[in-house]
């Protein structure tokens, strides 16, 4: 598939609007447009975004996500499973097309759940429904079907979510105890090993004795019924006896062995997975303290008094920023902060309403251009650095569109970090999931 084949991935603004019967697909019922008789399942592309993580990571394995994402996307077929996972989230809230198909994926695959919780009209039996489920360890498909029901509530989703969240920590601390009983259980298999080494080593030296019994009964001129043969060969068919328990011991034990062994290998693939996203969340730790370390300075030195406030940001004093996207309320706020420390800021809503067309004129003479990744269109930011790389701006991707991220933003580009491609810290955000 060509890339003008796909559908575009873009990030919806929060001012963004959609009919009433979508917007309501939350909490009580919605209002049905003209000719509808009955209300519908809610879609994958209709349901807040927070939950696209937690449906497609516990719904979708990652066998069916690397068939499905390629087709929508460019991604390296080598990629890891969370890039595939993080792809697959933006395909469900971003692309029409990818949506529609994850839609049909689950539909397809959780039917017989779908059917049957449509017996269920009220909220009340749905969570019912919901809790046997839980309880009886049958998650994945009742917690699709479950989100998608039409008689589903905000507060129903919402405790839904909370609880298989949960259940991915009781996961991880039974992974941990899994990972301990197989530690102990290739120390039996060690000895059990050596046991049986020991017991065929002995039964060898009976076959050899029985071996030399025989030839020297063939050579004793005895009657065929002496005691001791009879006796020996008695003895000769309980050993043979007793090896054969011990081969299906052995083959047991094997069995066994193989199944643990594939269970480690699970186990050591979930804890890659994870210490993947725990390195994640650590860099993004560390960036939300750079911001608190920069507001923090901010707030020692409060707007009201903006006669002291240029001494502590003297990066701003006569610089021109341009501001890509944001929220309102947001740029109302840092439009101050700059005024007040010295600076001019120019504001640009990305193309919302103000014409994209126009953000190359509106970087003329710029220091320094900044964009928020959580409130700006994919396109605008496209032809935001296609822009900034023609002209040599700097420009830097903010975590966020809050006051703190910007003042972060500020502080590296004081210190004289602040680059063409985005400056330190800009590879550690997704432009579609911050």
């Amino acid at each position: 598939m060509h890339q003008s084949d796909r559908s575009p991935l873009f990030v919806t603004n929060s001012s963004t609007t959609a009919p009433d019967w979508i917007n309501n697909a939350f909490g009580q019922p919605a209002a049905l447009p003209e000719g509808r008789l009955t209300p519908r399942r809610a879609r994958l592309l209709e349901l807040d975004n927070h939950f696209h993580c937690s449906l497609i990571g516990t719904c979708l394995g990652t066998g069916e996500l690397r068939k499905l994402v390629p087709r929508f996307t460019d991604i390296d077929r080598k990629a890891s499973d969370l890039q595939i996972h993080h792809m697959a989230v933006r395909l469900s809230s971003e692309c029409p097309a990818g949506s529609k198909a994850l839609q049909k994926l689950l539909d397809t695959r959780y039917a017989p759940e779908i059917k049957r919780f449509n017996r269920y009209k009220s909220a009340d039996e749905l969570q019912a429904a919901w809790s046997e489920c839980l309880k009886a360890g049958d998650v994945p498909g009742a917690y699709w079907a479950l989100m998608t029901h039409p008689a589903a509530t905000e507060y129903l989703r919402q405790l839904a979510f909370g609880e298989v969240h949960m259940l991915s920590h009781l996961v991880g601390a039974a992974n941990r105890a899994d990972i301990h009983r197989l530690q102990a259980l290739e120390d039996e298999k060690i000895r059990l090993q050596d046991k049986v080494e020991r017991q065929q080593g002995r039964l060898q030296a009976l076959a050899m004795e029985r071996e030399a019994l025989q030839r020297q009964a063939m050579a004793r001129t005895v009657a065929p019924a002496d005691e001791r043969i009879v006796a020996l060969e008695e003895q000769i068919r309980a050993l043979h006896g007793a090896l054969h328990a011990r081969d299906q011991t052995i083959a047991h034990h094997h069995a066994h062995t193989h199944r643990l062994e594939s269970a480690l290998n699970d186990a050591e693939a979930r804890i890659a997975t994870l210490t993947a996203s725990l390195q994640e969340w650590k860099t993004r730790a560390d960036d939300m303290r750079v911001e608190l370390n920069a507001l923090d300075r901010h707030l020692s030195a409060p707007l009201d008094h903006p006669a002291t406030t240029p001494a502590d940001t003297p990066g701003l004093n006569g610089k021109r920023i341009v501001y890509v996207g944001g929220r309102p309320h947001s740029t109302q706020t840092i439009s101050r902060y700059v005024k007040s420390s010295g600076g001019e800021l120019i504001i640009h809503d990305g193309g919302l309403e103000d014409r994209r067309s126009l953000l190359p004129n509106a970087l003329a003479g710029a220091d320094l251009v900044v964009f928020p990744v959580d409130c700006v269109a994919h396109n605008a930011v496209t032809l935001l650095k296609r822009s900034c790389d023609r002209h040599e701006i700097p420009y830097r991707a903010l975590r966020s569109a809050s006051l703190a991220s910007f003042m972060a933003a500020l502080s590296v580009f004081d210190a004289g970090h602040a680059c063409p491609h985005g400056g330190a810290g800009a590879a550690h955000f997704c432009l579609h999931h911050g």
